[in-house]
């Protein structure tokens, strides 16, 4: 289940900010990645497109449950690739770096072998 990596991205980030903002706007989006407003706005557009969110009249951005179980698979890649790296003396915020390219390329076989290992 691979996406293009924007939509992941734009995915995962509007999953972290409803977890701290009572609603999440583009504005948000577009100042939590340092993006333009304008580009945030075109990429909504692409993801309520193809049912991933939905924006109400106010301009608040919900995932749909597609577009949920991408972002919680998006993250769940996030965390887990972090955590080994960190466990590995990776420093933190090197780690969330790194698991931000790889969560986006890594195979399915080598992610459930990661978490095991993790597991472990």
């Amino acid at each position: 289940m691979h996406y293009n990596e924007s939509a992941e991205n734009y995915l995962e980030t509007i999953l972290m900010l409803s977890k701290t903002l009572p609603v999440v706007r583009a504005v948000d989006i577009a100042n939590e990645l340092g993006f333009k407003k304008s580009s945030v706005s075109v990429a909504m557009k692409q993801l309520r497109e193809k049912g991933h969110i939905v924006v109400s009249d106010a301009g608040y951005i919900t995932l749909t449950k597609n577009g949920l179980a991408i972002a919680e698979m998006v993250y769940e890649r996030h965390e887990t690739i972090t955590k080994i790296l960190t466990s590995l003396g990776v420093p933190e915020d090197i780690a969330s770096k790194d698991a931000c390219r790889i969560e986006h390329v890594i195979s399915p076989e080598s992610f459930q072998a990661l978490k095991k290992l993790l597991n472990e």
